[in-house]
């Protein structure tokens, strides 16, 4: 659009890493082009992160509907790929979401609203699970809200939000280095620039009205997997914390594992059964023993690694 013989900036710039969903990209995509918010106040920049065949069609097929382009990188984790968008992004602030969310109508509506009021902070959504039948994906998006819950409990003086919708100004981002690329993993590199962001110091404010929907279809393997990478993701957060002089490893109280057995059963009235609560919250148990042993493992391979001898 132009505006007195200049281009019009956006102002926000929807980032989308994207890695061998071609499915769930469009699905993303189309969830964007029906925006409330007019398609001249942002722009959306997908990066693929090495897929074998880079979606350069279905990027194509929403160019009429949406101000959208493409970044090609070689493999490097959405870590990587959400800096590289960053830096191509036109607008003053920065949204974050997954190529498997669907963004509510309102999200980018909402967002800038919220944005309006505190424009120096980061702003997280609410994220909802779109597959309410599939089990596994109702108990990783029960751990989302009881750590939202926890971590959150001030809207306005929030310690944590997650990747899949966040908003932040683009000039205090960058400045801080944006996220670790050191994080190979889609695992733990969220919690580092929640860390680093707050120590500047700068506020997180949460924002429950910008909703996106997450479509993550999770088997029990996958589930395993999903917080397995988590554990090993979360040995790189405690390296990166050693890095910037802090204490590295955390450990929660014995209160907070309890409630987070107990979270499916506070929902009886709302949502579940007795037997729906026990497999939900033995799902989440489950969770946490995956997340262990991916810990245990990443940090045996990294002390593996250091003392191994370097061979001439």
């Amino acid at each position: 659009m132009m505006t007195d013989g200049a281009t019009r900036l956006p102002r926000l710039s929807v980032v989308i890493p994207s890695f061998e969903r071609p499915a769930q990209l469009h699905a993303c995509l189309e969830a964007l082009a029906c925006q409330c918010l007019p398609a001249a106040e942002f722009e959306v920049i997908v990066v693929d992160d090495g897929s074998a065949m880079p979606p350069r069609d279905i990027v194509a097929t929403f160019s009429e509907r949406l101000p959208v382009r493409l970044l090609e990188q070689q493999n490097a984790g959405p870590a990587s790929a959400r800096n590289a968008g960053a830096r191509a992004a036109r607008a003053a602030h920065i949204v974050f979401t997954d190529d498997d969310c669907r963004p509510d109508p309102q999200w980018l509506t909402a967002l800038t609203a919220c944005i309006a009021t505190h424009p120096d902070a980061a702003i997280g959504g609410r994220i909802v699970n779109a597959l309410p039948d599939r089990a596994c994906s109702t108990a990783s998006q029960l751990l989302i809200d009881f750590l939202y819950r926890f971590h959150n409990s001030d809207e306005s003086d929030s310690r944590f939000l997650i990747t899949a919708n966040i908003a932040v100004a683009r000039r205090p981002f960058i400045e801080i280095g944006g996220f670790d690329d050191s994080f190979p993993l889609a695992a733990g590199e969220d919690r580092d620039f929640c860390e680093r962001w707050l120590e500047v110091p700068r506020r997180m404010v949460y924002c429950p009205g910008a909703i996106v929907h997450h479509a993550h279809d999770l088997t029990v393997s996958k589930f395993c997997r999903q917080h397995f990478n988590y554990g090993r993701g979360a040995h790189h957060l405690h390296r990166a914390r050693t890095r910037r002089g802090q204490r590295g490893f955390r450990v929660e109280s014995l209160r907070f594992y309890r409630d987070l057995m107990l979270a499916p059963y506070h929902s009886l009235q709302d949502r579940y059964t007795w037997s729906q609560s026990a497999m939900l919250s033995s799902l989440l148990l489950l969770s946490q023993l995956s997340y262990a042993i991916g810990y245990a493992l990443e940090r045996w391979r990294s002390r593996r690694s250091t003392l191994s001898p370097v061979r001439a």
